[in-house]
């Protein structure tokens, strides 16, 4: 259980040297669970950006904080869930122990949560709330290629699961760079309406420009001009091409619920069991 007294959570980024606006979404999060008090204190780190994962290892003084939680804002396991954070933040497995008996430990990623299905028909709705499900179809894109499996897989997750549900007509996961190609979706989807939302953790070249090129929604200048001129393009839906309506939504984890999940993350660690112990010297 987090004790509010001594707890401390750390919500790990990606972070990026050119998109200003990829820690802004872990920034918010971190802001909003720090207003509501559940942990002593509340930081980021980045693998990209400052403070760095190696700074976090200074950020909590052990006299006053005992527990770390650890929370990657990441949409799936894979390369920096299981190698990178570990390495820098010298964790020995779930549960680390340090000389200064401060104990870390290292929660699931977000994307992990069941709760990722209920965000996502919340973004869809909020994008497209006259539009009735039955006539339309739903596209979760992600990235694709061997270089993000894991998050290729995440995205299929996630429509199998709002599949299941049978409120859309159809449930696509498509992708950028591997098949089904989220730029074939004129042939992919026979509705009326498409709603497309991507499933990455914040907005940035991928959102703003590149899959709304591939959607035929934008002419390649999105990444342009100030956060708010870059955002117009989630706000012009819906888009009409072909007498069909396509509402194109900002990325997942720009949504406010992502607090939740992570402060749920947090929690879970502790109810189902953390695995063995290893001490750091």
């Amino acid at each position: 259980m987090i004790s509010h007294d001594t707890s401390a959570l750390l919500i790990v980024g990606h972070g990026s040297t050119v998109n200003p606006d990829s820690s802004a979404p872990t920034l918010a999060h971190a802001a909003e669970i720090r207003r509501r008090e559940v942990f002593v204190d509340v930081e980021c780190a980045f693998w990209k950006e400052e403070p760095s994962l190696r700074d976090a290892l200074f950020s909590f003084d052990p006299e006053e904080i005992r527990e770390v939680y650890v929370v990657p804002n990441f949409i799936s396991e894979g390369y920096f869930t299981e190698t990178v954070i570990p390495r820098e933040l010298d964790l020995s497995g779930r549960m680390t122990k340090r000389a200064n008996e401060q104990i870390w430990k290292y929660c699931e990623p977000v994307g992990n949560h069941s709760m990722m299905t209920e965000l996502l028909l919340k973004r869809a709705g909020e994008i497209a709330p006259d539009v009735d499900p039955a006539d339309a179809s739903l596209l979760i894109v992600a990235h694709g290629t061997d270089l993000n499996e894991n998050s290729a897989v995440a995205a299929k997750r996630e429509a199998e699961k709002i599949r299941g549900l049978g409120k859309y007509a159809d449930v696509l996961n498509v992708y950028m760079e591997e098949p089904p190609l989220v730029s074939g979706w004129k042939k992919l989807t026979g509705t009326p309406h498409v709603v497309v939302v991507p499933f990455f953790i914040s907005d940035g070249l991928h959102s703003y420009q590149d899959i709304p090129m591939l959607l035929g929604i934008a002419n390649g200048r999105s990444t342009t001009g100030s956060p708010a001129e870059r955002g117009e393009v989630f706000k012009r839906n819906p888009y009409k091409i072909d007498s069909r309506s396509l509402f194109y939504a900002s990325a997942i984890g720009t949504d406010p619920g992502f607090a939740d999940i992570i402060i749920e993350q947090a929690a879970k660690f502790d109810s189902e069991g953390s695995g063995e112990l290893i001490a750091k010297s």
